[in-house]
């Protein structure tokens, strides 16, 4: 599959190395908003021998246009801002290219425009895109069904520098039904992300938890979901849509 990456800031260069060094996929280029890196190739900076093209391109210096035009890919995977959607979305669902989003935070008016680009495109968000944050996520919602009336607590831990509540935990208590007020958050040092949701019953305890322990984890999820989308007809997809016949026992 031929990929195309928006965002390379520190997870975007992850899943950059990750791709560059899957053989069953290609990284056709990076584009991102500065001029900083502008020509350069991916496999150079990393340091990493591929055969892939890996061009990284300015928004300031070559249209998104011109460069599906020039250089198609079948998938575009998005790790820069809220706002990149604006950037391709357009272009890409007129070309049936796939998009697959890993954006943390969307406005209510972002993910309309997800949907509105879904009705002619495929089109898959998840605000985390590791597998394992979503076998949690999974998971936790089979045990509140069991368990409706239970205790729930969400603890999520990131680097000092992040700056409100993650989008993987509004995501958890979204599915679980639970307000914000029961997510507790931790900023310390260069945690990559950690999430933990409690289950608190009268004479038990059930804590699941997620750690990332590499920015990789983004890359390994990004592709999962780029293959579980290869024969998808257009729509708008989440990850429990990719996990669900995995769990049919």
């Amino acid at each position: 599959m031929k990929i195309g990456l928006f965002g390379f800031g520190k997870t975007g260069k992850a899943v950059a190395s990750v791709i560059l060094q899957n053989k069953e996929h290609s990284l056709q280029w990076i584009y991102r908003k500065t001029n900083r890196l502008n020509n350069r190739n991916a496999s150079e900076f990393f340091g990493i021998e591929s055969t892939d093209a890996g061009n990284i391109y300015s928004e300031n210096n070559l249209s998104i246009e011109k460069l599906l035009d020039e250089q198609p890919v079948d998938a575009i995977i998005d790790f820069s801002s809220s706002d990149g959607i604006y950037t391709y979305g357009d272009a890409a669902a007129r070309k049936d290219i796939k998009i697959i989003s890993a954006i943390s935070h969307y406005t209510a008016k972002e993910i309309n425009f997800l949907k509105k680009l879904a009705k002619k495109a495929t089109v898959f968000w998840s605000p985390n895109i590791t597998l394992g944050i979503n076998y949690l996520l999974y998971a936790s919602t089979f045990l509140k069904k069991i368990a409706p009336s239970v205790d729930i607590e969400i603890i999520e831990e990131h680097f000092k520098d992040k700056k409100g509540i993650s989008g993987t935990a509004i995501r958890i208590a979204d599915a679980l039904d639970i307000k914000d007020e029961n997510i507790n958050t931790v900023r310390a040092g260069g945690i990559v992300g950690k999430h933990e949701v409690i289950f608190g019953f009268p004479f038990q305890t059930v804590r699941l938890i997620h750690e990332s322990i590499s920015r990789d984890a983004f890359g390994n999820g990004a592709l999962f979901a780029a293959e579980h989308l290869a024969d998808k007809k257009s729509g708008f997809y989440k990850f429990e849509d990719l996990l669900h016949p995995y769990f049919n026992v």
